[in-house]
């Protein structure tokens, strides 16, 4: 096992979403600050982008430093959609800024619908706006997971109209005739509730 350091914003910071998925390997957190620029995605998530232009902005952020071994690299990597053979394909690529670790999104993936942050407040952005996964109740979690859970002709009926109109309000699901699929935006909060 060697120690890595991270610069982490969003969902990986502590007390939220997924830092408990590194909570067991983390050796430490100190506040951070790197040079970027930050967009929040339709999920309601931030993301960052490089950016060495006069455009950039100091970002706030935690540094995260963990005991890593490959598994938990190749497990940070997965869900970021990092393609360390085929960087063309690659979601977000793994960059090596100041001695960090960031995760930054591939410019030819940033959603048209994500929104530059403004003055960089993301943390005041998630406050005042939280994000899609955080704001769904509980039985519209269940049938996210669910139907982000299917194989093959598996079927995820839902009785509950309300609950059926409310999620094909938020764009969460498709109906496909005879079965319920999830959208992109449905796939993207069944990610942050896995």
């Amino acid at each position: 096992m060697t120690t890595m350091s991270f610069f982490m914003i969003g969902s990986w910071t502590e007390g939220m979403f997924h830092f408990q998925k590194i909570q067991p390997h983390v050796v430490s957190i100190t506040p951070g600050q790197i040079n970027a620029r930050i967009y929040r995605l339709p999920v309601g998530f931030p993301v960052l982008v490089e950016d060495s232009s006069e455009l950039a902005h100091r970002i706030d952020g935690q540094i995260v430093e963990i005991t890593a071994d490959d598994t938990l690299i190749a497990v940070l990597d997965s869900f970021h959609g990092v393609h360390p053979t085929d960087p063309i394909k690659s979601l977000f690529f793994r960059k090596q800024i100041d001695g960090l670790n960031v995760y930054m999104i591939n410019p030819a993936k940033l959603p048209k619908a994500a929104i530059e942050i403004s003055g960089s407040c993301w943390k005041k952005s998630i406050s005042d706006t939280p994000p899609l996964p955080m704001t769904l109740t509980d039985k519209q979690k269940e049938i996210v997971r669910q139907l982000g859970n299917i194989k093959g002709r598996d079927v995820v009926l839902v009785k509950d109209l309300t609950l059926y109109r409310d999620l094909m309000k938020m764009e969460l699901i498709v109906d496909k005739g005879r079965r319920l699929a999830l959208s992109q935006l449905g796939k993207d909060v069944f990610q942050y509730l896995s």
